[in-house]
């Protein structure tokens, strides 16, 4: 397998296993452990107070969080000198996944951990992480993040709020306000981003404690879901921040908010991970208990077609979490201790992975709301009331498409972070792209090869092909405005989200057929096997539509010809694994692998 550290999009041109990859069967003692700990934090200190959270009970929401704190569920991210542990990337995701099963408080811990506070370790002076790290490591210090305004939300950086420094240079004058704040009421430290007199050159973040003289925040809003998380406006009234509470420097403001959205997605993608598969075992054991027609549910083919659908799309889901997410890990492990440019090595180490994070957070948020939907339909009646939890999760998750940069914004950093590659030649696409019409001219496209993973990897790399292919057509008719047509660059980031969802299986199916066995893996097996042959039929239409839209009618019987040879039909009895899934998950009561 290949070494060193790939450039983020190098997995639409590798060969499918070729490169070992992370998975959740890799973690050590010291993150299971951790993982144990917030498994157990959930489930006896938040599950039995769902009803509560969701009632918004007043000051419940702070004191979790502070005694997640107080068990060091806060700190995993944290430098040790600042008061944490400093674990690893996959850690900081595997956290989240265990505390997502209630989401209103995994979004209020979120908030907090992640874009509340990684802007300090990233950005923060010795003095400003002295003496708020170990505070925020605690959860003495609660974090909010604040970057969107009524009229900058998708368009992030159209800040109109305004930051002046004073005529004595001691404070700098914040005058606007803030829309949609997590954390809003019970936050105590919150990153503001501003533009120093109005100037959008010189954006900025701020640190701004709670009590800071013209700062206030506005009434809760009414919410769809994540009832108990706290969010509201916040206003700036001539706010006196002082000086030394510059976060960075002037103009690195954009770099500051975009750089620990990131990390945002990445969590949120094994969130709902987490999610799901907490939601699928409830759904199980209810399937299993529910007698019609004189026998459990779980024994009905489209019941079991429900549950079969769940455990493949998370399979999917956490596999490329703890995959982008290691990835992210080796890049910054790679940079040497002492270097001087430390700082901007770690921005470009987390920034090359920008496509791979909005795969994880497009597709996890995407992929819980389909969990969340077909868990409440295997419920029937009862899933439609509160007793239940597909109702809650169904209400829940649906922000997910929305908060860390909306699907659709995410659709166009993917797209356009691996089109920016390849114009600059930081990964060789078009030389793939002329490799795949070399083969097709040859007739040479890929065989399924002997083994257990042999078909879905075939597939996976013909569906690279078809990805590659539909670039390419789109590229050729569009040339650099192909980004500013969003219906055509959705399509393309729909394709290839497929392809680094299927790459990304079959590398983890691989490794555990090899390490596990054949019978131990069975149920890894099933799943990829699915998800690869479902998954190739919506990249062949996806590709056809597009080749479709660009086509003229004295092209378009080349290109028929070209689309079959990369989209042959595989033969694979998909009904019958699709049972054997369902035998699994009622024998083992849960998604297990």
């Amino acid at each position: 397998m290949s070494e060193g550290i790939p450039k983020g999009g190098s997995f639409l041109i590798e060969k499918v296993g070729s490169r070992k990859i992370f998975t959740p069967e890799d973690f050590n003692d010291e993150q299971k452990a951790m993982a144990e700990t917030a498994k157990k934090f959930c489930d006896n200190e938040i599950l039995p107070k769902r009803e509560q959270i969701d009632h918004k009970e007043p000051g419940l929401m702070p004191s979790i969080i502070k005694k997640a704190g107080e068990v060091g569920l806060l700190m995993v991210s944290i430098p040790q000198e600042y008061g944490g542990l400093g674990m690893d990337k996959k850690t900081f995701v595997l956290v989240g996944e265990m505390l997502a099963p209630e989401a209103s408080s995994f979004v209020s811990m979120s908030a907090h951990t992640c874009i509340g506070t990684q802007p300090t370790i990233f950005f923060g002076n010795e003095e400003q992480k002295q003496k708020y790290l170990p505070k925020l490591a605690t959860g003495e210090m609660i974090a909010a993040y604040c970057l969107t305004e009524t009229g900058a939300g998708s368009d992030a950086m159209g800040l109109k709020t305004k930051a002046v420094l004073s005529p004595d240079g001691k404070h700098y004058i914040l005058k606007g306000g803030k829309q949609f704040i997590t954390n809003g009421a019970i936050g105590d430290l919150y990153t503001v981003f501003a533009h120093i007199d109005g100037d959008r050159k010189k954006a900025a973040a701020f640190l701004v404690e709670k009590g800071t003289p013209g700062f206030s925040y506005g009434t809760e809003e009414k919410k769809m879901g994540i009832k108990g998380s706290s969010t509201t406006s916040l206003t700036f009234e001539d706010c006196k921040v002082p000086a030394e509470n510059l976060l960075g420097k002037i103009g690195e403001g954009g770099k500051i908010a975009f750089s620990v959205l990131d990390l945002g997605r990445l969590q949120v993608g094994g969130a709902c991970a987490g999610g799901a598969k907490w939601l699928l075992k409830q759904t199980v054991q209810y399937c299993k208990d529910r007698v019609q027609f004189k026998k459990p549910i779980i024994e009905f083919g489209m019941v079991q077609r429900l549950l079969s659908d769940c455990a493949i799309l998370i399979y999917a889901m956490e596999t490329i979490s703890y995959r982008s997410a290691d990835l992210i890990d080796k890049a910054l492990e790679a940079i040497p201790a002492g270097d001087p440019d430390t700082h901007a090595k770690k921005l470009a180490a987390i920034g090359n992975y920008a496509s791979e994070c909005s795969v994880v957070k497009v597709f996890g948020s995407e992929g819980l709301s389909k969990v969340a939907d077909m868990c409440l339909q295997a419920y029937g009646g009862y899933g439609f009331t509160e007793e239940y939890p597909a109702e809650k999760i169904a209400r829940d998750c649906r922000v997910n498409r929305i908060f860390e940069g909306t699907n659709e914004i995410n659709r166009q950093i993917l797209i356009g972070s691996i089109v920016r590659s390849a114009v600059k030649n930081e990964i060789p696409l078009m030389q793939a792209v002329a490799s795949t019409m070399s083969d097709l001219k040859k007739k040479a496209m890929p065989q399924p090869e002997k083994g257990p993973v042999g078909m879905a990897m075939a597939l996976t790399e013909q569906s690279k092909r078809l990805a590659l292919y539909a670039i390419n057509v789109a590229f050729t008719k569009l040339g650099q405005q192909m980004m500013d047509e969003q219906i055509v660059a959705e399509m393309l980031a729909d394709i290839i989200i497929e392809c680094y969802c299927s790459d990304s299986a079959c590398g983890r199916t691989i490794q555990l057929a090899a390490d596990k066995g054949e019978k131990n893996a069975e149920l890894a097996l099933l799943l990829n096997n699915l998800w690869c042959f479902e998954s190739h039929q919506r990249v062949a239409d996806l590709a056809r539509r597009l080749v479709a839209n660009f086509s003229t009618e004295a092209e378009i019987a080349g290109h028929i010809e070209n689309l079959i040879q990369m989209a042959k039909p595989a033969l694979f009895n998909f009904v019958s694994a699709k049972h054997r899934v369902a035998e699994i998950l009622n024998a083992q009561g849960e998604y297990k692998i």
